[in-house]
């Protein structure tokens, strides 16, 4: 700003400048080529200064504009690593990418243009005004008279403009996460043959979009194009008064031009000032959907690790919700270190729940997680996630080399290590069978891969880790049952000492788990083992007679294809 106003400071005198030449001129003193080249050379100086002071605010400012926007982008990215998982997951990836990106980047314009712009813009046009009071203060105060008009017009096109632009940022909001949702969809929407068009929740966003735009357009543009054509018309009250003031000796001919001058370098910088004061109020509308998620509540856990007696868990009257609804009602559990333990149950009866909540994804709503003696919301977050691998049926992969994806489980392993777990969880042959091997590109969340070959790789990514309690939220479900037969021969190797907890559908790979706990509608209805829940669980018996009933259909209808070939 320092810069700014020193770069107006020489950006007025090129305006003195011609008014001295001007008088000079009127007086007839033509032949004076001194004090023309002088103030030619005055001007000149003014506006070297101008230009370089401006650029280097400029310059200034753009530097710690994206330095701003850095940190914005790096809190919002920390802040959601520290929310609970649940408004990770209920928030459209859309919406994050819209505040991340889009809103992160328009706050560029009023950061790096609005201090040193609007600073200088305000400046000139004050230091004019001073000028030319210092010339005749009656021409002064006549060239402002547009000033007041035009602005009333002004704020009658600013009526209403928190609440408007906040319906536009909401429509720009829900466009860009639908177009998201489009994108990621294609694969489906093109299977049944749904085009951009005939998809009726993308356009109605972008007509949405468009109309809301519109609207607000329409109704402020009258008020626009007379604010905007009243400003400038400074000439129509400075000259025919200026001439009355001339005629009757009352103003000089050198004043009478300079001030006609100078009076139109005042509507053009206020103009251009004017231009981003839309930019200001983007800036609060931005801030406030930048504040709403760092002001998010986290999952509020000590910095000190803490001493873990054991490694048991245990769940005490665990309630959960989402919102209004409850997901758990009154958990009893139990799981002893180095167990195996697989919950079973209905879809939606809340096994994954259980699961991200001894992993804390979550915080419970009631009750207590206990691991190794401790509160888990007593434990940091960090030594939680060292002790915890978790692997689920919709496992990330990176747009990276395959290699690098499995060593993201242990960063500091060696290749030898990293193809130690790739084959121990069965995914070695394909790997080799792949162009580049372990260096080949996993492409966007893995999108080179099958849903299955994903799967394996985040097994492996999980057996790398080597944590003490590996959870398989159903990781096998999109393996089929010869690789789930690989997988969970390798698994049962390298679990030995650790605590394995597994959610699975197919209920033939769990029968020889420590425990089986069957869920129903967020309760515990039964836990023991394969032969006590036959015995003793109608759900458990009924869920295990239909799983074996399709894998029998199964592998007859393999048996059969086989005959034929």
């Amino acid at each position: 700003m320092i810069l700014a106003a020193v770069g107006v400071a020489g950006g007025l005198i090129p305006y003195v400048g011609v008014s001295q030449i001007i008088i000079h001129l009127l007086t007839g003193a033509r032949s004076d080529m001194r004090f023309y080249l002088m103030w030619c050379g005055i001007s000149g100086a003014g506006l070297i200064l101008k230009t370089i002071c401006m650029n280097w605010s400029t310059a200034l400012s753009h530097e710690a504009t994206f330095s701003v926007i850095a940190e914005v982008r790096t809190k919002l990215a920390r802040k959601l690593a520290r929310i609970p998982m649940g408004y990770v997951l209920e928030t459209p990836s859309g919406g994050f990418k819209n505040i991340i990106v889009e809103k992160a980047d328009s706050l560029e314009t009023p950061l790096a243009h609005v201090l040193p712009e609007m600073t200088s813009n305000l400046l000139i046009p004050f230091g004019i005004i001073i000028y030319m009071f210092i010339l005749d203060w009656r021409m002064a105060l006549i060239s402002l008279i547009t000033l007041p008009l035009g602005f009333i017009f002004y704020m009658m096109m600013m009526r209403d403009y928190a609440e408007k632009y906040a319906g536009v940022m909401k429509a720009g909001k829900h466009m860009s996460a639908t177009m998201v949702e489009y994108i990621n969809g294609i694969e489906v929407i093109k299977a049944f043959n749904q085009s951009a068009k005939s998809y009726a929740k993308f356009t109605d966003s972008v007509k949405e979009n468009v109309n809301v735009v519109l609207d607000w357009i329409r109704s402020t543009q009258v008020y626009s194009d007379i604010s905007q054509g009243v400003w400038p018309a400074v000439l129509v009250g400075v000259l025919p008064v200026g001439c009355l003031f001339y005629m009757d000796g009352s103003l000089g001919g050198g004043e009478f031009i300079t001030i006609a001058i100078l009076s139109l370098g005042i509507s053009a910088p206020i103009l251009s000032a004017m231009m981003y004061t839309d930019d200001i109020a983007k800036i609060g509308a931005v801030v406030r959907e930048v504040g709403q998620v760092l002001d998010l509540p986290e999952l509020n856990r000590p910095k000190e690790n803490k001493k873990l007696v054991n490694r048991d868990i245990v769940l005490e009257h665990v309630c959960f919700s989402y919102g209004q609804e409850e997901v758990l009602s009154d958990v009893n559990l139990e799981i002893e270190k180095g167990s195996i333990t697989a919950f079973v149950g209905p879809s939606g009866g809340g096994k994954s729940t259980i699961a991200k909540l001894i992993a804390s994804f979550w915080d419970v709503s009631a009750g207590r997680i206990m691991l190794g003696g401790a509160d888990v919301r007593d434990i940091p977050l960090k030594q939680i996630m060292d002790e915890i691998a978790y692997v689920s049926q919709d496992n990330y992969l990176f747009n990276d080399t395959i290699r690098n994806n499995i060593r993201m489980g242990k960063p500091s392993a060696t290749d030898e290590e990293v193809e130690a777990a790739a084959k121990a969880s069965g995914c070695h042959d394909f790997i080799m069978k792949l162009e580049h091997g372990y260096e080949t590109a996993a492409g966007g969340a893995g999108g080179h891969l099958s849903g299955g070959e994903r799967q394996r790789i985040a097994i492996a990514r999980a057996m790398l880790k080597d944590a003490d309690i590996i959870i398989f939220d159903e990781a096998t479900a999109y393996t089929d049952p010869e690789n789930e037969a690989v997988i969970q021969a390798a698994v049962s190797k390298l679990i030995h000492g650790k605590t394995l907890i597994v959610i699975a559908h197919r209920l033939s790979t769990i029968t020889d788990s420590d425990k089986i706990v069957v869920i129903e509608n967020g309760r515990v209805l039964a836990e023991g083992t394969h032969e006590l829940l036959l015995k003793d669980c109608k759900l458990y018996r009924r869920m295990f007679a239909a799983h074996m009933e399709v894998r029998d259909a199964y592998a007859a209808d393999i048996e059969g294809r086989d005959i034929l070939a």
